[in-house]
């Protein structure tokens, strides 16, 4: 039989839910991979990694860009396929609202000088914070207040607490990213229960970032219903970081297809998956 009968070509066809893209203030992303670009060991072992994870959204910090090429050394953003990838410029290392805004404003800057015109996104990071670099709340949350208002796309890196998430969302942030464990730490999701209190209070979609070691990791944050992984020293620190960048763009296919497809129901009792007629009755 060449074609497919009526009663089973919807479910055969096509949950294109499935394979529904990241969508962030109307842009279409086809990865839910975003990676950052620091600790590698060299740019050519970055480069390589970046292109093997197939990520669509790459962080690079303004402040270090802005040094490098003030000292006129190479930077892994000159290495870079602009056409195909998009620059989400982030303002590490700031400790107050007032300089994270200036380096966002910057970051606008080095986008529109890679040929990306359009592109107003911003990783807005507000670390007071130099020993666990925590984000600062009260700080974060009035630099996205301020560049809300001024147009950017701002995706706000948060410790995860489910009401300063549903704040910045209600002023307009068009992404969530609360961290899974400290930046860098390798912890996992030690934020697991607060990350899907914000999943399910929030409209917009979760980021979860920092903090993911392994696989395994941004596979269960997939699989409670993120829209997406940022990580970036799980991979430039494994002993393999192109095998760790094909492993974790798999492992968050995976969580997504997971989610997507409706995980089963948890039971007290075992449940027999196979029929009891015709066993016969013991006596």
């Amino acid at each position: 039989m060449n074609t497919i009968s009526a009663k089973y070509k919807k479910d055969f066809n096509m949950d294109k839910s499935i394979e529904e893209k990241l969508v962030i203030r109307n842009k279409r992303f086809q990865s839910r991979l975003m990676l950052g670009t620091g600790k590698y060991r060299n740019i050519k072992e970055a480069v390589e990694s970046i292109e093997k994870s197939e990520a669509s959204i790459i962080t690079v910090a303004v402040r270090k860009i802005e040094y490098l090429k003030k000292i006129g050394k190479s930077n892994l953003i000159d290495f870079l396929d602009w056409n195909k990838l998009w620059l989400l410029p982030n303002t590490a290392g700031c400790q107050t609202a007032e300089e994270a805004v200036r380096l966002a404003t910057l970051g606008i800057e080095m986008n529109k000088k890679l040929g990306q015109l359009e592109n107003n996104f911003v990783k807005l990071e507000v670390i007071s914070d130099s020993k666990y670099l925590l984000p600062d709340p009260i700080g974060t949350l009035k630099a996205a207040e301020y560049l809300v208002k001024r147009n950017f796309t701002v995706l706000p890196y948060i410790y995860p607490d489910p009401i300063l998430a549903k704040q910045l969302e209600e002023i307009g942030c068009h992404t969530i990213m609360p961290l899974g464990s400290p930046i860098g730490s390798g912890q996992g999701l030690q934020n697991f229960y607060n990350i899907k209190v914000i999943i399910e209070n929030t409209k917009v979609p979760i980021i979860v970032d920092a903090g993911i070691g392994q696989a395994s990791e941004a596979n269960a944050a997939m699989e409670i219903g993120a829209s997406g992984i940022l990580l970036n020293t799980a991979i430039a620190k494994s002993g393999q970081p192109k095998l760790m960048a094909e492993a974790m763009k798999l492992s968050v296919i995976s969580g997504r297809k997971c989610y997507t497809s409706g995980i089963m129901t948890k039971q007290i009792q075992g449940q027999a998956s196979s029929p009891y007629y015709g066993i016969p009755k013991l006596q």
